[in-house]
């Protein structure tokens, strides 16, 4: 199997290259068939994965050329992970719509174009969801976006289900919970203090939380993330029907709650360091997205689901002690 991934220097696209080649194979109808190459799609290359089965191309995910040289008759499956994040998507109205609208319509021509209905995961976000909300948003709630980038995962996700439709591609869209904890430095994402508030006490540094306490988010782990564009990989396309959107499965819990969470793993230092100092421009982006869905449909497919937000922390905890 020829396995695409676009952006793939990022975290996430990192962190799935990584499990498929530990894994090395993926399904098709049934049947595991081996990975034989892996390319990563991004802005700038991705570092440490140093394994012959990876190709990497740096450039814009919007630019057709560079896609036409990624997607060929041999590539089974393309994991699309690449997009200007939400709060970038807010202040720069046509960076989001070029990047998150116009390269997400592009790259599935060119998979149209390859002709043989590749296995097609986009990485979708419950930013599709907006406004006066129901207190558990269900999965026929309307989409209601409230942000450009909300918006435009809509708009992507029913490209998808057309695209599927049509028999191009065989897809199936992700509704992403926020996924935290992130390693590394804060990001452009509306969410990023959901990482930041665990990652930089636990790390020693301050951290600023710009919402308030009872704020509530709808949050997945990293590694019930990768486990479930695996999974969402290998599901048969008859079991998925028409509706090619599926929530996944996460936690419902308020900012509070993840602090609390903190206390019992890190102690009340870790604690200490977090400021509260609330931003009107973050908390507003943020009300507008659902703290509570109903995932049954996820979990009826076997999508995986963590357990509590103080395994989340504990977990980060552990992965940073081994270095990873």
């Amino acid at each position: 199997m020829r396995v695409i991934i676009t952006g793939g220097g990022g975290f996430l696209g990192k962190a799935l290259a990584t499990r498929l080649l530990q894994r090395g194979h993926l399904s098709a109808d049934g049947t595991d068939e081996r990975i034989d190459r892996i390319t990563l799609i991004d802005v700038v290359p991705p570092d440490g994965l140093d394994d012959s089965r990876i190709a990497q191309l740096t450039g814009d995910i919007s630019d057709q050329r560079l896609l036409e040289r990624a997607v060929d008759a041999q590539t089974t499956s393309v994991f699309h992970l690449a997009a200007v994040v939400s709060g970038q998507a807010e202040a720069d109205f046509d960076l989001g719509m070029r990047v998150n609208l116009d390269g997400t319509r592009a790259l599935l021509e060119v998979c149209r174009a390859a002709g043989h209905r590749p296995r097609f995961v986009f990485a979708s976000s419950v930013a599709v969801y907006g406004g006066h909300l129901p207190p558990v948003v269900l999965d026929d709630t309307p989409l209601t976006p409230q942000t450009s980038y909300g918006t435009q995962k809509a708009i992507d996700e029913l490209l998808v289900a057309d695209y599927s439709r049509r028999g191009f591609v065989d897809g199936r869209s992700l509704r992403l919970p926020t996924v935290t904890v992130r390693p590394g430095r804060p990001n452009a994402a509306a969410s990023s203090f959901a990482s930041g508030i665990i990652r930089e006490p636990v790390n020693g540094e301050e951290s600023i939380c710009p919402v308030d306490r009872a704020t509530r988010m709808w949050v997945i782990s990293p590694a019930s993330a990768v486990g479930g564009f695996i999974h969402a990989h290998d599901l048969p396309g008859e079991r998925l029907g028409s509706n090619r959107s599926i929530s996944l499965p996460g936690l419902s819990v308020t900012v509070g709650e993840m602090v609390d969470a903190l206390e019992r793993v890190a102690g009340a230092d870790a604690v200490a360091r977090i400021r509260w100092q609330k931003d009107a421009r973050i908390t507003t982006l943020v009300d507008t997205w659902p703290g509570t869905l109903d995932a049954s449909r996820g979990r009826s497919l076997g999508f995986p689901q963590d357990d509590n937000f103080e395994a989340i922390v504990r977990a980060y905890v552990e992965s940073r002690e081994k270095g990873r």
